[in-house]
């Protein structure tokens, strides 16, 4: 029964990663109506009325402390979003979201506190470097440097939704927080995207994005990190440059040289090694149902 329940839950996080970069892949092809911004809106909004819908948060008897928190959280979704999809609308997939998995991977480098770890984090730094293939000027300078922020807005996110989830019972915290983080992509959509947006068949597809990036990813890795441990799960989360890197080249066109794909799985075992390390460490803790997702980077 417990191998079962764990080829069950590796099922539920490799098709909720296959879901997330489709639903990336289909937010590329509309850049060219609605713009990167645009597409943020969209899915926050979409996202945000989903998890309301599914979650129906209580507003009341929380504090000023827990709203902070929310506030905070908010503001951290719409900025990741946001540098996620400039960076997209500059580079390849499998590479921002490789340059992306930066931001986790040095939070379980930091987290370790062993020594070892920096092996790791010296590993990492060859896969990136080698991220350029026949050359960094192959890369868009402000694509890498949007991509380097959405990573260090993903390990804010990771210990910002941490502190949610403790305040929060179930995807409450996670809802409201959402609801914020759209509210603050509203003008820069509206103004990327213009009328753009009121087209019915853009916004089916902006609702698509949100299901297939948020809605099918949070319910399956909701009901993996019930089966997994942590720290298996996170391990896991290092394969998403792999499904990243196959959907830009099958539904995007998008070819990797042969040292870009060297980069991308030196970045992937040093995500692993720098897991196992912070476990070793005693840093990897046991999920909580009413956690979010440990290490779900929207985009």
């Amino acid at each position: 029964m417990t191998t079962r329940r764990t080829n069950t839950a590796l099922a539920f996080v490799l098709v909720g990663l296959v879901c997330q970069e489709v639903g990336a892949s289909v937010a590329v092809l509309l850049f060219p109506q609605v713009g990167p911004l645009g597409m943020v809106m969209l899915r926050l909004v979409f996202s945000a009325a989903i998890l309301l819908l599914i979650a129906r948060p209580r507003l009341r008897g929380h504090t000023a402390s827990a709203w902070r928190s929310v506030l905070a959280f908010g503001a951290v979704l719409a900025l990741m979003n946001g540098l996620f999809y400039l960076a997209l609308s500059r580079l390849p997939l499998g590479v921002t979201v490789t340059i992306e998995v930066l931001g986790p991977l040095a939070l379980s480098i930091i987290a370790s506190r062993r020594a070892s770890a920096w092996v790791w984090a010296g590993l990492a730094l060859v896969g990136v470097a080698a991220l350029g293939g026949g050359g960094w000027d192959r890369l868009d300078l402000l694509g890498v440097l949007f991509a380097l922020g959405a990573a260090a807005a993903w390990a804010l996110y990771i210990l910002a939704s941490a502190r949610v989830g403790a305040e929060f019972p179930r995807l409450d915290g996670l809802a409201l927080a959402m609801t914020v983080g759209a509210l603050i992509a509203l003008p820069f959509g509206v103004v990327d995207g213009g009328s753009a947006l009121l087209r019915p068949e853009l916004l089916a597809l902006g609702l698509a994005v949100a299901i297939l990036s948020s809605t099918i990813p949070y319910a399956l890795e909701l009901l993996a990190l019930r089966r997994l441990p942590a720290s298996t799960f996170a391990i896991l989360m290092s394969l998403g440059p792999v499904t990243a890197s196959l959907a830009g080249f099958f539904l995007l066109q998008q070819h990797l040289a042969w040292l870009e794909i060297v980069g991308i799985a030196l970045v992937i075992v040093a995500s692993i090694g720098a897991v196992r390390a912070s476990t070793r460490g005693g840093a990897a803790s046991s999920p909580r149902d009413s956690d979010p997702p440990l290490a779900e980077p929207l985009p």
